[in-house]
């Protein structure tokens, strides 16, 4: 979360929140939550604080670390800071299907200054460059549309072999990141939770206009897919690409929630949704797709032909 977004408005109150994420980065976490509940006296309406203190509270080991998602989800319904993801994660609450929207949203707009540098240069992001080389066989294609483009990374990837590159992202900072690049014809923002004349990729453009959709690092961010694959197959023209990656949850039949707040999606459960929405698969590529606190995150690649 943004220093704006923490601020209390106190300034006692953020003195001590100040203390307390010291005390967290030194992995003190029960002296941490002591300070955040002293701020939270003070300012008890503050919903980023109850999610930080729910936060050290849960390094900790405590047991009501739940109570201060919860109070945090009261008081931001729209639930910015992803508290209905890490009740979730401690047992606490059903998994969502899906991410809060306003939760993605702030956290690519937050990262969109470093993005590049952090997972590109420190992470070894690599599925840009491979999903490239998956689909540049089947090239050149009149009308590209990169789904969650972020600061075009794919698109990049894509540009020499695309007669028509769109972008759509929910992140409007991301976006502004694409536009600097100069690679794209459009840009838009979308939300990939919504249906189609809501998810803003059909405003002021036609359907099936695209012969290769992707989704490169994209679908991680969201849980359940059934949202995605009818705006893909609203988008692609006959025969049209989709290509796409999903972090590996290997043996599961469906989708999970990691640590991390992303999602992980199996095999399984994406050869199911392809055979559903008429798509035939052309490729499965099983690789490292970055690095995370030293350890590779295994994804999976997909290309995919509809078949409609």
């Amino acid at each position: 979360m943004s220093a704006i977004q923490f601020s209390s408005g106190d300034v006692i109150a953020d003195r001590r929140a100040d203390y307390a994420r010291m005390l967290a980065e030194g992995q003190d976490f029960p002296a941490a939550a002591e300070l955040m509940e002293q701020a939270l006296e003070l300012v008890p309406t503050w919903a980023a604080g109850w999610f930080r203190l729910g936060e050290y509270r849960d390094k900790a080991a405590l047991a009501n670390a739940a109570d201060a998602y919860r109070r945090a989800l009261e008081l931001q319904p729209d639930d910015i800071f992803g508290a209905s993801l890490r009740l979730a994660l401690i047992g606490a609450g059903d998994v969502p299907d899906q991410p809060p929207s306003r939760y993605v949203e702030g956290l690519f707009d937050d990262y969109a200054d470093r993005f590049d540098t952090s997972l590109v240069e420190k992470l070894n992001y690599s599925v840009p460059q491979k999903l490239g080389t998956l689909v540049a066989p089947h090239g050149p294609f009149a009308t590209v549309v990169d789904l969650g483009c972020g600061t075009g990374l794919f698109g990049a990837e894509i540009r020499d072999r695309a007669g028509r590159l769109e972008g759509f992202d929910l992140s409007a900072n991301m976006l502004a990141k694409a536009a600097e690049k100069h690679l794209y014809d459009h840009l838009g923002q979308s939300d990939l939770s919504l249906e189609a004349a809501q998810s803003g990729l059909f405003d002021t453009l036609p359907p099936h206009r695209a012969d290769l959709v992707s989704a490169a690092d994209v679908l991680m961010y969201l849980g359940s897919l059934e949202t995605v694959f009818p705006l893909v197959t609203e988008l692609l023209a006959s025969a049209g690409l989709f290509a796409f990656s999903v972090e590996d949850a290997g043996e599961d039949e469906t989708f999970v929630l990691k640590d991390s707040l992303r999602y992980a999606h199996s095999e399984v459960y994406i050869g199911g949704l392809l055979a559903h929405y008429g798509f035939d698969l052309i490729a499965v590529e099983r690789t490292t797709i970055r690095m995370d606190a030293g350890k590779p995150i295994h994804g999976i690649l997909f290309l995919s032909r509809k078949t409609g």
